[in-house]
């Protein structure tokens, strides 16, 4: 092929190229959806053009994901890239969310608190004494009990000695 052939038609690809990568960043600034056929359309070229330069064809797909107003053609965002950004933002919800929660839980125990405490409801402040005082009564409800026993029984041997010796005679002493 003739040099000047040659370079006719580069300068031509050339220009092609720099369409589609205007008719990409012009989409993708105005909002537009953003399609192989749409920027062909725009760009004046047809889509076999696009199919031809994969490097073309990347730009629009990498366009196709990325949010409008951004530049898809000075800032090429690879779609692994995205995921683990995404990944990473759904790990630290998940840890926000965890935390938010925690903390819900102690400001809802706090305010019980304080308001079971406002409502005279509360816990005496002496509850130390007051649990020695119930181990307190309860040994000596334990010493009335074995006393009680004891006195019942004592009772019951002077009944018996009683039956024994007969009616109206005392009972003979030790």
């Amino acid at each position: 092929m003739i040099p000047a052939m040659h370079d006719g038609r580069q300068a031509g690809t050339d220009r092609r190229r720099q369409r589609v990568a205007d008719a990409i960043t012009n989409a993708s600034k105005n909002g537009t959806p953003i399609s192989v056929s749409g920027v062909a359309r725009q760009a004046g070229v047809d889509r076999t053009f696009l199919y031809r330069h994969r490097d073309l064809l990347a730009l629009v797909h990498a366009a196709e994901l990325q949010p409008a107003g951004q530049d898809p053609v000075g800032s090429l965002v690879s779609r692994a890239s995205l995921q683990a950004d995404l990944a990473n933002a759904q790990a630290c919800n998940t840890r926000l969310t965890t935390r938010v929660q925690q903390l819900e839980k102690r400001l809802s125990q706090a305010l019980g608190e304080q308001a079971w405490k406002n409502s005279g409801l509360g816990v005496p402040a002496d509850i130390d004494e007051l649990q020695r005082r119930i181990t307190r009564l309860e040994q000596e409800n334990i010493q009335l009990t074995a006393a009680l026993e004891e006195a019942g029984a004592d009772l019951d041997a002077a009944r018996a000695v009683q039956e024994r010796s007969g009616p109206g005679q005392e009972p003979a002493r030790q």
